[in-house]
């Protein structure tokens, strides 16, 4: 595994593709991300029922689909054939559910880096955790620079690291419960990604101190943007891929 002080990702992701620009967690969406001069994307990841990666966040259907029910429970087949593009505007009507063997297709033809987040159906995080880590190894194989995989969930972290423990991982939080930071070096990560206003001077400190790195979710204005930079935080998430540039 790269040790944090190797980190090879950029300063600005776009979140789910292009935030809410389109349709998120859609190929349209990494498209506009990418044409807004972004080359770090994150995604989320779960499992449909015969164990394909494909990229949804919510663990039911209806938001982003047209369907309704849990995602994790229909095959690829059935869920290639919805449309998971009207919701968001006419102008993505009919585009497809992607699958993560097509993005991971899309950032290497574009020198693109993925931030995966292990997003499964509940009651599924270890077969999840492993099973995502396995086809990140095999799609990104030969790749320089692999993608980093994060999760709320621990245990689907855990099974990750015990299927593929080369691969780079980082612990997702919306709070600092305690053991926090133990539970990010017990799981071999190589970065803490906090809710945005969970980054103070401290824990800044305590972070840095353990030698992990630090992304913030979800920053869309410029001054927390401004803020997080100035306390050495690492990268910054955005739905605004219109209003940041990422730069390098």
């Amino acid at each position: 595994m790269a040790a944090a002080r190797d980190w090879p990702y950029p300063a600005w992701v776009a979140h789910r593709g292009a935030g809410k620009l389109a349709p998120e967690n859609t190929l349209a969406a990494f498209r506009l991300g990418a044409s807004f001069g972004y080359r770090m994307f994150e995604c989320d990841a779960k499992l449909s029922a015969d164990g394909v990666p494909f990229l949804l966040h919510d663990a039911t259907l209806e938001r982003t689909c047209n369907a309704s029910g849990v995602a994790g429970e229909r095959d690829w087949a059935e869920l290639a054939r919805l449309d998971a593009g009207s919701w968001h505007s006419r102008a993505y009507a009919g585009e497809p559910l992607a699958t993560l063997e097509g993005v991971a297709r899309f950032c290497q033809a574009n020198a693109s880096l993925l931030n995966i987040e292990i997003k499964p159906t509940p009651g599924a995080e270890a077969i999840t955790g492993a099973t995502v880590a396995d086809h990140a190894a095999r799609l990104w194989v030969g790749q320089a620079v692999p993608p980093l995989l994060t999760s709320f969930q621990p245990a689907a972290l855990a099974s990750a690291q015990a299927a593929q423990p080369g691969l780079p991982r980082g612990l997702l939080l919306d709070s600092l419960t305690e053991g926090w930071l133990a539970s990010a070096q017990t799981l071999g990560c190589v970065a803490v990604v906090c809710r945005h206003s969970l980054w103070t001077t401290d824990v800044v400190a305590q972070v840095r101190a353990a030698g992990l790195r630090m992304l913030s979710y979800t920053v869309n204005d410029a001054p927390e943007a401004q803020r997080l930079q100035a306390l050495g935080t690492d990268a910054v998430i955005t739905d605004r891929v219109d209003l940041f540039a990422p730069g390098r």
